[in-house]
């Protein structure tokens, strides 16, 4: 073994400036579309050139913490990151792990019936108007593959439109989150088979929403509950008619 071999990495300069730029937002209390301060503050406040103060802007921008705006008033203004921007690295370090309903379904399981029952009482009139919508539209019977896909990403767009009214943050991101894996995982194009699948979504999500009108937060996780153990049944059903090789294509090939 070489000497130093185990010797920690050394962190980058920009790095480091990233790292001390995020501690300052959060001790100066600093909310989206704040502007940073201009580039020849940030060197006279960290003490780097201009080329590593510039490096560590970019990687800021690329982490979609703030965004660079040109021209008279421009610069480095904060912004929130946004659900798809943090969800999709973790997305591509999962890519190769060989994931399958079962792993999604046991956080799942767990998950959602807690999101479920946060949301009960926090529900707008314009909220039950958009998720009554997005129930009629996958009781439509689909007639060609495009429908089939816009019903099964509407299924999955009911639990995130509950998940936008979930107070606790991690809570919304985790649920978030592992619908998108779903998303990722299922090629809508091999599920025409399987009308049961939507039919009990409709089943659960209209139910959902009657317990939800009379704020009824044991029923709501009762029904959450009872829907997680179905759709992780239907999914199982699927995967196995389906096969694994028609799981986790790449992208452009779904």
């Amino acid at each position: 073994m070489r000497v130093g071999q185990n010797r920690p990495k050394r962190q980058k300069l920009s790095d480091v400036i990233v790292e001390d730029v995020k501690r300052w937002i959060v001790a100066e209390r600093k909310q989206p579309g704040d502007r940073l301060p201009n580039e020849k503050e940030l060197i006279e406040l960290f003490g780097y050139s201009k080329s590593t103060v510039r490096e560590a802007l970019k990687a800021l921008e690329v982490r979609g913490l703030v965004s660079i705006r040109t021209g008279p008033g421009g610069g480095a203004y904060l912004q929130q990151v946004s659900v798809d921007h943090a969800s999709e690295p973790l997305r591509n370090f999962l890519h190769f792990h060989h994931l399958d309903g079962h792993h999604i379904y046991q956080l799942r399981k767990a998950l959602e019936p807690e999101l479920a029952v946060s949301v009960v009482g926090r529900l707008t009139p314009e909220q039950f108007e958009k998720l009554e919508e997005n129930v009629r539209l996958c009781t439509i019977e689909p007639t060609n593959e495009d429908e089939l896909r816009t019903q099964r990403e509407a299924e999955l767009g009911f639990h995130t439109m509950l998940a936008e009214s979930c107070p606790n943050p991690v809570l919304s991101f985790m649920c978030r989150f592992l619908n998108d894996l779903l998303r990722d995982l299922v090629v809508y194009k091999k599920a025409l088979d399987h009308h049961h699948f939507g039919e009990a979504n409709v089943d659960y999500h209209t139910q959902l929403l009657a317990a939800y009108r009379k704020e009824d937060a044991e029923e709501v996780r009762r029904l959450m509950s009872e829907h997680m153990v179905d759709a992780e049944q239907h999914m199982h059903e699927m995967e196995a008619h389906i096969g694994a090789k028609h799981l986790l294509l790449p992208s452009g090939q779904r």
